[in-house]
């Protein structure tokens, strides 16, 4: 009798515990589910890309001054554009506005003209 119970009591068990893992594997193989693990999986990419570059641009950065101390060069002050480059591309900045300001001068807005 005790035999017959124990083994009773072990398939019931072992039948919770499967149907258990079956149902939890099912609910992270919904398609809510998959999203959300791609999603957490491309921030995290994200992040290591993020610290990845951080850290080869500080390695830049200390690499950039250790040949300037050993050539006797210093870094360049301002990373700007040249005052040249810059005058020119605020000139080239405003002759593109001035160009859609015409176009928008020459376009009719009236609903009824294409009809």
């Amino acid at each position: 009798m005790f035999r017959r119970a124990f083994w009773f009591t072990a398939g019931a068990a072992a039948g919770v515990w499967a149907t258990t893992k079956v149902n939890r594997k099912l609910r992270q193989l919904t398609p809510e589910s998959l999203a959300a693990q791609a999603a957490n999986k491309a921030i995290e990419t994200g992040h290591r890309l993020k610290d990845f570059a951080l850290d080869v641009r500080s390695g830049m950065a200390q690499r950039e001054a250790e040949l300037g101390d050993a050539l006797g060069i210093e870094g360049p002050a301002d990373r700007g554009l040249p005052a040249q480059r810059r005058r020119a591309a605020l000139e080239n900045h405003k002759h593109h506005k001035k160009h859609y300001e015409m176009l928008d001068e020459k376009r009719s807005y009236n609903r009824n003209e294409d009809h």
